[in-house]
């Protein structure tokens, strides 16, 4: 008698980039779970782990949020008829709600909003943005700091 497979996969890591630099040059508080509006080659390049947040930032425009700066590069085997564009903006998906907070904030605060990371989640990609107050060189500092005395404290407790 045949068994039954599992044909079911389970990608336990379902990150596909993240933003380092953001955590080192900002303060963050509040995170928003966003959804992107994509093209099919830009999701195919994305499985394949073509993508960079560095230097990608976020604008409120009309009311939408924007995703500017990210690079996605297309895979060699794309399609003929499409023409990629490596560097656009893409529109962010979130709720009214949401949107009013982050205007809010960005406006009266003087918040600016980055994103953090980007992940798949059921099938479809999502995007981590926060809302962050730049750090200066002393905040830098300190948190540098902060991590060496941690990692030592740890070494430490870990050697008795």
């Amino acid at each position: 008698m045949a068994t039954k497979k599992n044909n079911k996969k389970t990608n336990t890591n379902s990150t596909i980039a993240q933003n380092r630099r953001a955590r080192h040059d900002y303060f963050l508080e509040d995170k928003f779970e966003a959804g992107i509006v994509l093209e099919g080659w830009e999701v195919k390049s994305m499985r394949d782990g073509r993508l960079q947040l560095n230097e990608s930032y976020i604008s409120l425009d009309r009311g939408e949020a924007w995703l500017h700066g990210a690079h996605i590069s297309p895979l060699l085997s794309a399609s003929t008829h499409v023409h990629p564009e490596n560097v656009r903006r893409r529109k962010l998906l979130l709720n009214r709600i949401e949107l009013n907070r982050l205007v809010a904030a960005v406006d009266r605060k003087g918040y600016t909003i980055v994103p953090v990371a980007m992940y798949w989640k059921k099938g479809r990609a999502k995007l981590e943005i926060a809302l962050a107050k730049g750090k200066q060189q002393h905040d830098k500092r300190a948190a540098a700091k902060d991590q060496d005395w941690a990692r030592e404290k740890a070494r430490v407790f870990r050697n008795r």
